[in-house]
């Protein structure tokens, strides 16, 4: 196996540092979720409905997805994937910055959240550029036996932007009081995501544009008629088990990463700042997994990696929510544990990569990834908070199930690569 070289460990570098970045701005809105219902809803409104529409317009962010990834990936497959990876990162970095300028429900009543929602559907379809493209962009740069430990480096960035969330929501916790965060405080977090989206777009020129674009053009191998078009004609068994693939990402990132923190604040009374810090733990053990199963899938299939780790996702989920009623000491470690198996979704993006030729590529991942992340990572969040009153573990239990798909999606890969080899 032929060594990365200098240039490729550059480009791994540049785009999982801007990925970082562009992530943190999408995600950082969950983990003040609390104060956010607090402050742009009615104050008389009941706990557990305020909690519901915040949720909710998170969520709407993952609804608005596929036109942004749709839009940018038809013009990535024709124009070049390096434009569209700039131009996602500046069409995230202003609505963050504005969301930290907003004033509130108190100020403007009800159209403080009518803005908020309309800010978080631009990011959503930012966001819908971003991660597809990111993953095409590293998977052409580097030889097809190392594609898995790219993109799951590139992984690891994005999930960095959650750790780095999560250390800032837990600076800003402990530098401001309850009633200093619900004035000012909570505006921090979103005004650097601001600033960190413009040090991204600055980061990104220095890429250079991948070598499998590069000779497409030369070729004139380019899609010969609208992308999309090709990918529903002729691939859909790749968008059908692309949709599967993100649907156990989304089940394993929004219940497990996202909204586990906010959770055990309310179910198990564990502190805000003890919350977000075993948050930071989680991530920076799911950015440790990312990397390790994706180097893992270059060498022994991504069928087999990932029917193994989401065995252990499934049992890890369901040990960690059973301890927190009985062992909330132990949330650091078992929380860890929960990350590094969450891990296991480093696989899911090479395989993906794989499944659709590289003339339609950009299109294919983008259609079938936002698609599904839309439905299923959007609904996540709501469905889970319905679910909790009836049952304490639906969390753990929704990514148990979900595991058990990725069993089954990780038996179909291998089945694959046994018949192709």
């Amino acid at each position: 196996m032929s060594a990365l070289s200098r240039n490729d460990y550059r480009t791994l570098v540049l785009s999982a540092l801007g990925g970082a970045l562009e992530f943190y701005d999408f995600i950082i809105f969950v983990f003040f979720a609390v104060v956010i219902g607090q402050l742009f809803f009615p104050p008389d409104m009941p706990d557990w409905l305020r909690q519901l529409q915040t949720f909710g317009i998170f969520a709407a962010g993952y609804l608005a997805r596929p036109l942004g990834g749709i839009v940018m990936a038809h013009f990535g497959d024709l124009l070049g994937r390096k434009r569209m990876f700039m131009l996602s990162i500046l069409l995230m970095s202003l609505p963050t910055l504005t969301i930290g300028l907003l004033p509130t429900y108190a100020v403007i009543g009800i159209w403080a959240p009518v803005l908020l929602l309309t800010l978080r559907i631009m990011q959503g379809a930012a966001i819908g550029g971003e991660v597809p493209g990111a993953w095409v962009f590293v998977s052409e740069h580097v030889s097809a036996r190392h594609t898995g430990f790219a993109c799951g480096t590139l992984t690891a960035g994005l999930t960095g932007g959650i750790l780095l969330g999560s250390l800032v929501a837990t600076a800003v916790h402990k530098a401001y009081t309850p009633a200093e965060l619900l004035s000012e405080g909570w505006r921090v977090p979103f005004i650097l995501g601001g600033l960190f989206g413009l040090l991204s777009v600055w980061l990104r020129q220095w890429l250079q544009e991948t070598p499998v674009f590069k000779e497409m053009q030369a070729r004139q191998m380019l899609a010969d008629e609208l992308p999309l078009k090709a990918v529903i004609r002729a691939h859909r068994a790749s968008v059908i088990l692309t949709m599967f693939m993100t649907w156990l990402l989304s089940a394993a990132i929004v219940v497990m990463i996202l909204m586990t923190p906010v959770l055990v604040q309310k179910l198990y009374a564990i502190p805000a700042t003890v919350a977000l810090q075993a948050g930071s733990i989680a991530t920076l053990f799911l950015s440790i997994g990312c990397v390790v199963f994706g180097a893992l899938s270059d060498r022994f299939g991504a069928g087999r990696v990932l029917m193994a780790g989401c065995v252990m996702l499934g049992f890890s989920a369901m040990l960690f929510y059973s301890q927190m009623a009985v062992a909330p000491q132990h949330i650091n470690e078992l929380y860890a544990l929960c990350g590094f198996f969450v891990g296991v979704i480093g696989v899911i993006p090479s395989a993906a990569v794989r499944a659709f030729p590289p003339a339609i590529r950009f299109s294919g991942l983008s259609f079938s990834y936002n698609v599904a992340y839309a439905v299923f990572g959007g609904l996540t969040p709501v469905l889970v908070s319905l679910l909790l009153p009836l049952d304490p573990l639906a969390p753990a239990h929704y990514v148990l199930l979900l595991s058990c798909v990725g069993v089954l999606i990780g038996l179909y890969l291998w089945r694959g690569e046994q018949a192709s080899s």
